[in-house]
């Protein structure tokens, strides 16, 4: 059976820690500067001609072609007909919008 004593030393132990822990993180923290990173840039700027050209037509023919088939199969939703098109107004728009966002000054 624990005693008073022992849970009091296991909470200031736990306290310690967490302060430690804390002191540490204020100590070796570092500034972090949006946008002066550039390690990245090169899988971005393919990622996103790959979204943007061929890649996101094909995803859009492909949603569209799930669509068609759930047509077919003789169970109408309208989600069937308006993913597709969110898919596709997505590819085409979206990244510019979430790229110029990203690559805003604030």
């Amino acid at each position: 059976m624990k005693t008073l004593s022992q849970n009091g030393s296991r909470r200031e132990v736990t306290a310690i820690g967490i302060v430690a822990l804390v002191a540490a993180a204020a100590l070796f923290a570092a500034p972090a500067f949006a946008g002066a990173d550039a390690t990245f840039d090169t899988a971005l700027t393919a990622f996103t001609g790959f979204l943007e050209g061929s890649g996101g037509k094909i995803i859009t023919v492909l949603s569209l072609a799930g669509g068609i088939v759930g047509l077919a199969s003789g169970r109408f939703s309208l989600g069937q007909v308006a993913i597709p098109v969110g898919v596709g107004v997505g590819a085409g728009t979206g990244i510019p919008i979430v790229t110029s966002t990203v690559t805003a000054t604030i």
